[in-house]
């Protein structure tokens, strides 16, 4: 499979070692000092490229791959609120595809399906409070992340008491803290902290004033994330439309 890379930041440098490991040849490599290239028969060639870049870059960098019909697997985070529609509008009514994951590691996945399984349960316990926290290096931009976001929106999904997320404390490199953890009891508060080179650390709790629930997961490296983009865009190249996790991987 020909694969294009966009950002060629740590994660871009590891998807392209997956990627050649796994038999793939890279046809393009495009970062923010070679944005011509999405203009390159070589770009252009792609059977699908693998975007990891900022929240800012992200949706522009979809279009420009859409243009010369080269499917995405993209896990840039922070974009979804203000693009999400048109997204959704292009994969649906225009043929465009892309897989958007917040986090395409396998062991999330399978947290994903156990905080889902776990929150229905939960709902039926109106003693027990759940909050999340979520850590990661001082490099990551937005927050809450991604992930954390997809996890809370499970949570809300399946608990009637919860009707939506809300950002609770931000723990910033620099040691200041800003938000708050006053939260309404209708609101699942999500505290975020940003420390180190943290790859990543999700926690989602249920306190009651018996005892406390606690499901975590807590990456070690990088890797999961890279072999779960490679999978991805393996996935994608046999596909069409917006794709998620879910289709991927269906633990139904």
């Amino acid at each position: 499979m020909k694969i294009a890379l966009i950002g060629y930041g740590k994660m871009g440098k590891m998807i392209e070692q997956i990627a050649l490991s796994r038999g793939h040849e890279i046809v393009s490599i495009i970062d923010i000092n070679n944005q011509q290239d999405f203009e390159s028969e070589a770009f252009a060639s792609a059977d699908v490229a693998i975007e990891f870049t900022s929240p800012t870059a992200a949706y522009g960098n979809y279009l420009k791959a859409f243009a010369k019909d080269v499917k995405v697997v993209s896990g840039s985070t922070g974009w979804m609120k203000e693009h999400g529609d048109d997204v959704r509008r292009l994969c649906g009514e225009e043929g465009k595809t892309l897989f958007w994951a917040s986090n395409f590691s396998v062991g999330v996945a399978v947290f994903s399906a156990v905080n889902k399984f776990l929150a229905k349960i939960m709902n039926r316990f109106p003693d027990y409070e759940p909050t999340m926290e979520e850590v990661h290096h001082i490099h990551k931009l937005d927050h809450p992340s991604g992930t954390a976001i997809t996890l809370a929106e499970q949570v809300v999904e399946e608990i009637d008491r919860i009707n939506e997320w809300t950002v609770g404390e931000v723990h910033n490199p620099d040691g200041t803290v800003t938000g708050s953890r006053d939260n309404d009891a209708t609101q699942l508060r999500i505290d975020s902290y940003r420390e180190g080179e943290v790859p990543g650390i999700h926690t989602i709790r249920y306190d009651s004033e018996a005892d406390e629930i606690t499901i975590t997961h807590n990456a070690h490296n990088r890797r999961g994330f890279a072999l779960g983009a490679v999978l991805a865009a393996e996935y994608t190249a046999a596909h069409n439309g917006l794709l998620t996790i879910s289709d991927m991987f269906n633990f139904e």
